[in-house]
C-alpha cells in the first residue's frame, strides 16, 4: 500500500473514531428521531452501557489509526530476495 492511501486510510479512522467517541456523550445524541419514535430504543440507546459500547469501538478505531500509522514509518529491513526476477 502506498503512503498517500495510508495517510487516507488513518484520516478516515481517526475521523471515525473521534467521531465514535464524541456523539454519545454530546447533546445530538440525545436529540434523535428514532428515540423519539420508541420508547424502548431510547432507553437502550440513552443507557451508559450502550454509550460506553460505542465509545469503545471508536477507542478501538483510533487505536488502529496509530498502528497503521506508526507501521506506515516504520523503518523496514531490507528485502533480500529484492535482486531475484519474479
Amino acid at each position: 500500500m502506498t503512503l498517500f492511501r495510508r495517510l487516507i486510510l488513518v484520516a478516515l479512522l481517526i475521523e471515525t473514531g473521534l467521531l465514535l467517541v464524541l456523539v454519545p456523550w454530546s447533546q445530538f445524541w440525545d436529540r434523535n428521531y428514532f428515540f423519539d419514535a420508541s420508547s424502548t430504543l431510547g432507553a437502550f440507546l440513552t443507557s451508559n452501557y450502550t454509550r460506553g459500547a460505542v465509545t469503545g469501538l471508536g477507542l478501538i478505531n483510533v487505536w488502529a489509526a496509530l498502528g497503521e500509522l506508526s507501521d506506515a514509518f516504520s523503518p523496514r529491513p531490507p528485502d533480500d530476495h529484492a535482486d531475484l526476477p519474479r
